[in-house]
């Protein structure tokens, strides 16, 4: 097969910083499309993959999984797109096609196991694959999405993961009119499940440990906003439908299971590396449950970002060049980032 050498930022070791490397792309199969990588966002996975905090980690390592672009060749079946179209890429760029799963739109369960667009085996080159801190990337059309217009496109990538990560559950759990949702946590994940949760027609409340942020919480949609180190607040607070949990930190979920409805669910979608212990009568008082969600799948994806062009909802970012790319990571780290980085990947062509 066919490959051209193109330039990334990647990683060799967990204790390393990105660099510039290079990296092979395979030229388009008949139903691939290539894109030119205008903006790629930064999410908190790809620093717990880049430190292997998950372990398992394969190096070298090419993080971003929020990618947005446009096309620039493509194969000869493809029918989706043409040269020129804006596209994006999420965190799936292929799977088995015939599990039950994928048949229901639902690839992020693939059975088999889906192919995550860095650190997965390459089926066609062998290796691993490498993600959108990189010049270029090359799909199968039937896991490209469209990027409606009106979008704007650096703080569109971002929608890529966060977007679909808290539009999916909320969804799924039908929030909507008449329904009280919570959400933990305002960062890369929470203030956009704000914006959609508000979109969708819920009344939301947030939770946050800074009351500094409460002013934010409100600008973004919150119609209340509830510091949880307050026990007074957090004994005053009616009961929600739904929480969705967007905290990658250690943190006591039992605290919030209390504060759900008969039959109401708390919803993980945050990645702590560590284990979060469940009370059993913070389960069966109430019936409630305990969940997990994991982004979504290509349609349900394409389906979130028509509906944030039609809301006019994008990511609240920070837009930095590539070669700010350790910084950055430190700063996510410490929370120090209001709310998402992105990448200008044009500053990639200055290395």
């Amino acid at each position: 097969m066919k490959t051209k050498d193109i330039k990334a930022y990647g990683t060799k070791a967990a204790d390393a910083p990105l660099h510039s490397i290079n990296i092979d792309r395979r030229e388009p199969t008949p139903h691939d499309v290539e894109i030119e990588i205008l903006y790629c966002g930064i999410c908190h996975s790809d620093l717990h993959a880049v430190r292997n905090e998950w372990g398992g980690t394969i190096y070298p390592i090419v993080p971003g999984h929020e990618i947005v672009g446009r096309v620039t060749k493509v194969g000869g079946h493809v029918t989706k797109f043409k040269p020129g179209d804006l596209a994006a890429v999420g965190c799936i760029v292929d799977s088995c096609r015939e599990c039950e799963y994928c048949k229901e739109g639902l690839e992020q369960f693939c059975e088999p196991g889906n192919t995550i667009v860095f650190g997965s085996p390459d089926k066609h080159l062998g290796g691993q694959t490498y993600g959108g801190f990189s010049e270029n990337i090359v799909v199968d059309e039937n896991y490209v999405l469209h990027v409606p217009e009106k979008l704007d496109l650096a703080s569109a990538a971002p929608l890529l993961c966060a977007g679909i990560t808290t539009y999916s559950p909320l969804k799924h759990w039908n929030a909507g009119p008449g329904k009280k949702v919570g959400i933990i946590g305002i960062g890369g994940l929470g203030h956009l499940a704000i914006k959609i949760a508000r979109a969708m027609g819920a009344y939301v409340v947030v939770f946050s440990t800074s009351l500094s942020k409460a002013e934010d919480a409100k600008r973004l949609g919150a119609d209340e906003v509830v510091l949880s180190t307050d026990a007074e607040q957090m004994k005053q607070q009616s009961k929600l439908d739904m929480i969705l949990d967007t905290v990658s930190a250690k943190h006591n979920v039992n605290t919030y299971l209390h504060l759900l409805k008969v039959d109401g669910t708390l919803v993980l979608v945050g990645l702590p590396a560590d284990q979060l212990p469940v009370g059993a009568f913070s389960l069966i008082t109430g019936r409630k449950s305990f969940a997990g969600s994991n982004i979504g799948g290509i349609a349900e994806t394409q389906e979130m970002l028509n509906f944030c062009a039609e809301h006019n909802i994008t990511a609240d970012i920070e837009l930095i060049n590539i070669q700010q790319i350790n910084e950055a990571f430190d700063r996510l780290e410490k929370g120090d980032v209001h709310y998402r980085f992105v990448i200008d990947m044009a500053s990639l062509k200055n290395n």
